[in-house]
């Protein structure tokens, strides 16, 4: 049994890993809070090349992050949910949306990216926070 499952709204784009997260993020970039149309973007990093796809495919939306290097945005073509970012900066990773995943009982963040550029009606949590993005993340 695959260690992380999801899929989008429609059930057209499903997927599955092996592989264990590495990293669980808040992000408040303002392009995580238009894509995800919120205060933030929960994401969760396993390595790239890790995510199989079960059916479906994605669309692409290439944007470009502050470092000004790419950041590609997969999405479902049919109902638009957000599934994966890919973040040229962060070789290694790919950031799935936690909304997407069919189990989210374990995601717990432990860091709040980008927090310049969080909401001021938001609360951050008890967690590591960092202005932007951390060299190590």
């Amino acid at each position: 049994m695959a260690k992380i499952e999801g899929s989008c709204l429609c059930g057209q784009v499903q997927y599955a890993s092996m592989a264990e997260p590495l990293v669980v993020a808040l992000c408040n970039c303002t392009h995580c809070q238009k894509q995800s149309g919120g205060a933030f973007s929960v994401n969760v990093g396993i390595p790239k090349g890790s995510l199989k796809f079960e059916t479906g495919q994605t669309q692409v939306f290439a944007d470009r992050g502050s470092s000004g290097q790419a950041v590609y945005r997969h999405f479902c073509p049919n109902c638009g949910s957000p599934i994966f970012s890919d973040v040229v900066s962060r070789p290694g990773l790919i950031w799935l949306k936690a909304g997407t995943l069919k189990d989210t009982s374990w995601v717990k963040p432990t860091m709040s990216l980008w927090c310049e550029s969080a909401q001021s009606w938001v609360h951050q949590p008890d967690i590591q926070q960092f202005r932007q993005g951390p060299a190590s993340v």
